[in-house]
Order: structure tokens, then sequence, then C-alpha cells
């Protein structure tokens, strides 16, 4: 495992960003696990969490992309603090943008934020998770109303390795339908091997125990 993998997964625990618990998610199921990025709010969190991404980015896909791109409205703020990482820390200077979901009556009234797509632009898609995919459709069709662009790929936080309502590898009904990679900084399965117990700063934040409820879910709700 890649070094800012191992630093990631101790950077989520860390700041409460994954919980082990008893947690009801979205889709109603009963999760031994939580992941909720939004909690990385300080600078010093924002431009970590940045980092990472970017170093995601760079180690999949190297320099050849023109564009960041984080639907509204949590990809915001994640394709603002990547592309800062990609210049501080790889040199790469990239454009971000983000859309708008409600469009202006006044000023500027562009449904963009950011750099103006334009036809052959290169595009990363950023996001924090995904779950059903539909999201991720979505944004993809928006843009294609906007620009004739490539798409290089979509990155996210972590993979939960799960399957949709209907059954589905979510990443990969994405890479079959969309016809582009989906990638994520860490999956569940490398966050449980890493961390079981594991002490960091003086505590285990996975104990066996709590291991073994995750590798229950997985067997239950796992691809």
């Amino acid at each position: 495992m890649q070094p800012y993998k191992q630093q990631f997964i101790e950077f989520l625990v860390q700041n409460q960003a994954l919980q082990f618990g008893d947690f009801t998610l979205k889709s109603g199921r009963q999760s031994p696990y939580f992941i909720n990025t939004g909690v990385f709010e300080t600078g010093e969190t924002i431009s970590q969490l940045g980092y990472f991404y970017a170093s995601l980015i760079h180690g999949e896909f190297g320099d050849d992309f023109d564009v960041i791109f984080g639907p509204a409205y949590k990809g915001i703020s994640l394709a603002v603090t990547t592309v800062i990482s990609l210049q501080n820390d790889f040199k790469l200077d990239k454009y971000y943008t983000f859309n708008r979901k409600e469009i202006k009556e006044h000023g500027d009234k562009k449904l963009l934020v950011g750099h103006t797509l334009k036809d052959g632009d290169k595009i990363i898609l950023i996001d924090d998770v995904i779950t059903d995919g539909a999201t991720k459709f979505e944004t993809v069709e928006l843009i294609n109303t906007l620009a004739k662009v490539e798409y290089i790929g979509l990155v996210v936080a972590v993979n939960r390795l799960e399957k949709t309502a209907d059954g589905l590898d979510a990443f990969k009904n994405i890479e079959d339908k969309l016809g582009f990679p989906v990638k994520a900084i860490v999956t569940i399965r490398e966050i449980i091997d890493y961390l079981t117990d594991k002490e960091i700063d003086g505590q285990v934040y996975l104990t066996k125990e709590k291991a073994q409820e995750m590798e229950k879910y997985l067997k239950e709700y796992g691809i």
C-alpha cells in the first residue's frame, strides 16, 4: 500500500471522518462504520484532504488532463483544494470548475464557476463518495450540454465495495456506462487490513471484533 494511502486512513480516523459503531445509511442499511468527509472544515484539514486527492490523481493519471470538475455542493471545496495541492505539491497547474445548482438572475449568470469548459478539455471529476452513481450520471449529462470534453476519470475518497440496491457494483456500473475509470484513494478492504488492531497515537480505532462486524457486513452487501 502506498504511503499516502496509509496516511489517509490515519487522517480519517484521527479527524473522526471514519467512525465505527452502528449507523443507519441513506440506503437504510445498518452499517458498522460511517464515512463523513464533511468534517474537514479548517484550512489545515481541507488542505490535507486536497493533498490525498492530488496524490491519487498524480499517481493514477499523471499530468494528461486539464480540469478538475467538482459537482455542487461537496465537490466544490474538493476541486479547489485539489488543484491547489496539484500546484504546490506536484507542480501541475490545472483548472478547476464547478456548477451552480441554482442559476443566478443577476450579474454573472453562467452555470459554471471557474474555468469555462471548451471542446477538447480533458476532465477529471471529483467527489466524496459514490452510492448508486445517479448524481455522477447527472453531472456528465450536464457537462455534455456545455462542451465536447474528454473524460479522464472520476476520483472519490473511499470505495465502500458495496452493491447498489439493484445488485450492481456502483464503480463498475459507472465505468461500463460512461466509459472512464473510477478510482478511490482507499477501499474499505484496505482500511480493514491496515487498521485492524493497529495502535495510532496510543489508540486502537478498529478492534478485531469491530473488524469482524465489517467483514460480516461486506459478506452481505459487498460486491
